[in-house]
């Protein structure tokens, strides 16, 4: 055997094991791709994703869906990162930034899951407040089956008084049940679905301060003669928050948002409306195109690599405010184009 071809065999075979060390060893990477959409007017597996109690939903017909991200198992191998950072459709992006290494994926998953139920709380305060409903003190659940008001209050009841003294706002509740003792039977005053109605409530005692509790957790939010549900179980972190704003205001406001359109987008929002940026966007867009929408509702904080994405045909629309996504579906429903990024 000459020396080049001893040279050239030596070579192939590095290069042979490099590339079946490049296809088993693992590097501190994730891949991410465009995940399913959820049509926020729709169904899923036969179940509403906006269940409305009290009154009839409208009766649309167009999409207004959310838009997720698909992430892949930690610990990519070598070749699946360097193929993902030549793929237009994948993300290929640190491990801990989706996996905390101070988490348990157990820990990451309940995380998650909370910040989806609390979007869903700012959408649906968000979208009553600009159906103009008052803001009340709004039972956010009963505590446990030893609560005082178990099988007397439900969810979303809102607490107008306690033995006579109204509770307008948290701070006035607690300052009431403060003045109250532990064991005492008081009248509360709620209204459920648009219905006023009373409760006979021993209360409890409070563990943290002076007086009585009712064993109900709270919060401040518009309350309606109705009562909105949402389910969309696969689905976590806040960026849904935009869209089941909207689903919820199609299904139940005055106006027919989308007129037949398939409209998609993001964005986190709080209860005043604000909306803020995501994660994915442009992988976010991708799934958009795939499922034929016509308008993509853009975070403002989020332009900037919303125009990097491969997705095309999309008409983009720059949205900052709750404000700013109805005025750009009204231009689209009056034929204009909406202000993009």
């Amino acid at each position: 055997m000459t020396r080049r071809i001893a040279v050239l065999a030596v070579g192939v075979v590095l290069l042979l094991v490099a590339g079946v060390l490049g296809a088993a060893l693992p590097v501190p990477y994730v891949a991410q791709v465009p995940g399913p959409t959820f049509n926020t007017l729709g169904d899923i597996d036969g179940d509403p994703v906006i269940t409305v109690r009290g009154r009839d939903r409208n009766d649309v017909d167009g999409n207004l869906n959310l838009t997720t991200v698909g992430v892949g198992r930690a610990g990519l191998s070598l070749v699946e990162a360097v193929r993902g950072w030549f793929d237009d459709e994948v993300s290929v992006v640190p491990e801990e930034s989706v996996y905390p290494p101070d988490q348990t994926p157990d820990e990451i998953e309940r995380a998650n899951r909370q910040a989806f139920l609390t979007s869903e709380e700012s959408a649906e305060a968000a979208a009553l407040g600009e159906l103009g409903f008052p803001v009340k003190v709004v039972v956010r659940s009963i505590s446990g089956e030893d609560s005082p008001s178990d099988g007397l209050l439900e969810e979303n009841d809102a607490i107008e008084s306690v033995d006579g003294q109204a509770t307008p706002d948290s701070a006035t509740l607690a300052t009431v049940l403060t003045a109250i003792p532990a064991g005492s039977t008081v009248q509360v005053a709620y209204t459920r679905l648009g219905q006023p109605g009373t409760a006979t409530v021993t209360t409890g005692e409070a563990p943290d301060r002076e007086g009585s509790v009712l064993g109900v957790t709270v919060r401040e939010q518009p309350s309606a003669p109705f009562d909105v549900d949402i389910d969309v179980a696969d689905v976590g972190g806040p960026s849904a928050g935009l869209m089941l704003t909207l689903g919820i205001l199609d299904l139940v406001g005055d106006t027919d948002l989308t007129e037949g359109a398939v409209v998609a987008g993001s964005g986190t929002i709080d209860p005043e409306g604000t909306v803020g940026p995501i994660g994915g966007i442009q992988l976010k867009m991708v799934a958009a195109q795939e499922i034929g929408a016509e308008l993509f509702l853009v975070p403002a904080d989020n332009c900037a690599d919303a125009l990097g994405s491969p997705a095309t045909g999309l008409t983009l629309a720059r949205i900052g405010t709750l404000d700013d996504a109805l005025t750009a579906l009204e231009d689209v429903r009056e034929g204009r184009t909406p202000v993009g990024c």
